[in-house]
């Protein structure tokens, strides 16, 4: 099963840079190179150019999930199992949610700096919704009579999130990390833009403004295959940890 799934990643990635060489040959413009000169151009690029790159980008994505998924599942369950704490904090969340993040950044950056909490911070306030929101939902849609039998028993609140709401939560959870994950991603090219001098988004940026496009296009590979790989290392924590 997991040879079937990685062929189809393979298989995947195979069609993507087949028409991604026939719209260069449409193309014909410096523009859209064929994938094979980028593939070429990223191996020749000296590795530790690169990969200072992406670490730093990974590094920020790995902190803003950590982060949003501790608040996101803690705020959730707090809300999904309290009645009290989902009528005082839903109206927080619904103000907030649709709020664009993204154009709170020059306020991120006015009271944190240009340095590392503006950007990890920007993730934090964009993912966080996602997973608060999955985390409720999965809480609320848990049958009443679950709680029955440990009630009865005279279970502690600790083992009851650790018998019904968390393993009853946890695949919901980690979807919505999936969900998150490509959000991530798309918050981290923004925000890597502005005050850094390393990341993919900077290194994709730069060799924009320097009509370097085989450099460009390698950031972007780069970048997606960081996304593929954190996909993939969410969906085989969800495959040992939601076992059922």
């Amino acid at each position: 099963m997991k040879d079937k799934k990685y062929r189809e990643y393979v298989l995947g990635f195979i069609a993507i840079l087949m028409l991604w060489y026939l719209a260069s040959l449409i193309v014909k413009l410096p523009i859209v190179p064929s994938p094979f000169r980028v593939i070429e151009e990223l191996f020749s690029l000296p590795f530790h150019r690169l990969g200072i790159h992406v670490l730093y980008s990974v590094l920020r994505i790995i902190e803003g999930l950590a982060i949003s998924f501790v608040l996101g599942t803690s705020l959730g369950f707090l809300m999904g199992y309290f009645p009290l704490a989902d009528r005082i904090l839903s109206p927080l969340v619904y103000f907030s949610y649709p709020v664009p993040k993204i154009a709170l950044l020059p306020v991120v950056m006015l009271l944190m700096g240009l340095g590392e909490g503006a950007k990890v911070t920007m993730i934090v306030l964009i993912v966080v919704f996602q997973i608060l929101v999955a985390s409720r939902d999965a809480v609320r849609e848990i049958p009443k009579e679950a709680y029955y039998s440990l009630h009865s028993l005279g279970a502690s609140s600790l083992q009851i999130f650790m018998e019904i709401v968390w393993p009853a939560s946890l695949a919901k959870i980690l979807t919505s990390m999936r969900v998150a994950l490509g959000t991530a991603i798309s918050v981290l090219f923004f925000t890597e833009t502005y005050g850094t001098e390393y990341g993919l988004g900077y290194f994709i940026m730069d060799a924009w403004m320097r009509v370097n496009y085989l450099e460009m296009y390698c950031g972007i590979l780069l970048l997606s295959i960081v996304g593929v790989l954190l996909f993939i290392l969410v969906d085989a924590a969800q495959k040992r940890l939601v076992r059922w």
